[in-house]
């Protein structure tokens, strides 16, 4: 049986890894800063601060594969994503890990945001370590967009680059790819994982305004810089990898579903 510590376990992928790594049979360890107060007897809890280099050597103790899922897109990234992820390697290889699986993004090296230089910077202390490694590009998680939809989403109008390219893909479906490859034998630099369409962002809004039945207009904004002229050319995309099966209509309808009565209810005139 493989023991398994998933860093970045309270997290969207890390959620979604618990599960698919318990039903494949493996013993998992999930690390947080601040683990539930609420855990299931099918996984150990531990305390783990990558930014303070706490708990490290104890969340490793007897660790055959690492899935490294901790990243913070919106907290202080360097120490997190790039120094924390430096901690990580190095005590993996004392500690003598098999496999250390990292989940990166597709576009990385194309795109000039800071978040994702930092995960540039991340994939290469992993790549060229002494461990057994193995990397995982994927793209923007369903989730993730529709978070930036729901912030302009009671905005009278939406102010939004709709040129912009995008490949949402349903995080289960990484968390999927993941634990296929969180074995003892490590696989490298693997092919990304693209969810099944590619759409621009003035079509992603259409279609989440249509599911959640909501009217308000898209006003196309030229935003400048490098990071939006990276996505607007398709960078953040792997049209060749398109492996997902879950469009963003069928997620956002499904995700959405609860709401939508309510939405279109409210949205009616009163009579």
């Amino acid at each position: 049986m493989v023991r398994t510590l998933v860093t970045g376990a309270t997290g969207t992928l890390g959620t979604a890894l618990q599960s698919r790594l318990t039903e494949a049979g493996h013993t998992v360890r999930a690390a947080s800063r601040s683990p539930p107060a609420e855990t299931t007897a099918d996984v150990e809890w531990v305390t783990l601060d990558l930014a303070e280099g706490a708990g490290i050597q104890s969340a490793l103790e007897d660790v055959d594969v690492v899935i490294h899922a901790a990243t913070a897109p919106q907290g202080d990234t360097k120490a997190v994503d790039v120094t924390g992820t430096e901690r990580l390697v190095e005590a993996a290889m004392e500690a003598g890990v098999e496999n250390f699986v990292y989940p990166s993004i597709v576009g990385i090296d194309d795109i000039p945001f800071s978040y994702y230089e930092h995960k540039h910077t991340a994939e290469a202390t992993v790549e060229t370590s002494d461990l057994p490694t193995t990397i995982v590009r994927a793209t923007q998680f369903h989730s993730f967009v529709a978070a930036l939809l729901d912030s302009v989403a009671k905005l009278p109008v939406w102010p939004l680059p709709t040129g912009m390219q995008v490949q949402p893909v349903d995080v289960r479906e990484v968390a999927g790819r993941l634990v296929d490859y969180a074995t003892k034998g490590a696989a490298g630099r693997t092919d990304p994982v693209g969810g099944p369409e590619v759409h621009s962002v003035g079509d992603i809004a259409q279609t989440y305004r249509r599911v959640r039945g909501l009217r308000r207009p898209i006003l196309r904004i030229p935003f400048p810089g490098g990071t939006t002229r990276a996505f607007r050319v398709g960078h953040a995309t792997c049209p060749d990898h398109a492996v997902g099966t879950v469009t963003w209509d069928e997620w956002l309808t499904d995700h959405y579903a609860s709401d939508t009565d309510d939405v279109r209810r409210h949205n009616q005139p009163a009579v």
